[in-house]
């Protein structure tokens, strides 16, 4: 199996992650990468744990904290910027069931990174960047690290799709001394944020070195429907125009 999804950011939005989860089976792709903040914003957070446990374990390959991990389940809300950030962080604290906070302590890698190997290629998956795993997102025109060792690079956090190459200078005249990284974002699955309301992911074919950018329609209203205003009503609103 060369054919790899790659999912971020699904942020409590279960029927988000549910039409995503359709389409990568139509795909027939049944290896799932997955780069942090299952949690927080929306209104779904311990049923998209649920669903994740129950349906996709045997499927994931990778499963890393991101930010919102690290804040709820640390109880360390210093690093949000804005005070509905953290009001909403803080009441998904309080939403969280037993069941999640075990599965979101025992079954993801803490560090907000995992290295490993991918067909052949050395592959960091980062939810945030090499200079801060959890709260800086690599840009392209702003990498926040040096990716040299690497053949691909995975992160989320930002909530923008992206696919490009970074050709790096070293000593290896085979190659005219250049060391090509390849980049990927998936965007976010529930909380996108690029313009684009629909739920979106990537798929990675290392046999190809392909990356496709997928966006999927789901019901948003549904999911909009569910906010009661125990956080703010900003977070419902942004998931209309992907914003």
């Amino acid at each position: 199996m060369s054919k790899y999804a790659i999912l971020s950011d699904i942020h409590g939005n279960l029927f988000a992650l549910e039409e995503v989860i359709g389409d990568i089976d139509n795909n027939e792709i049944s290896s799932l990468i997955l780069l942090g903040d299952l949690i927080d914003y929306g209104m779904q957070s311990n049923e998209v744990v649920e669903y994740i446990e129950k349906n996709l374990s045997s499927k994931i390959i990778c499963n890393i904290w991101g930010n919102h991990e690290r804040a709820i389940l640390t109880e360390d809300f210093n690093f949000f910027s804005s005070e509905r950030g953290v009001e909403s962080a803080k009441f998904t604290f309080s939403q969280l069931n037993d069941n999640s906070r075990n599965y979101l302590n025992n079954e993801l890698d803490h560090e907000g990174k995992y290295e490993f190997d991918l067909d052949g290629k050395k592959v960091l998956a980062i939810h945030g960047s090499l200079n801060d795993n959890y709260w800086k997102a690599i840009f392209p025109d702003n990498l926040n690290g040096d990716y040299r060792d690497y053949d691909i690079v995975l992160s989320g956090h930002s909530h923008y799709p992206h696919v490009f190459q970074k050709f790096y200078e070293v000593d290896n005249p085979e190659m005219r001394n250049k060391k090509s990284v390849l980049f990927i974002n998936p965007g976010s699955v529930g909380q996108p944020r690029n313009h684009n309301p629909n739920a979106q992911y990537a798929i990675l074919d290392t046999d190809l070195m392909n990356v496709e950018l997928r966006a999927v329609k789901y019901p948003k209203y549904d999911a909009m429907d569910l906010f009661d205003g125990s956080v703010d009503d900003f977070y419902r609103k942004r998931l209309e125009n992907g914003i």
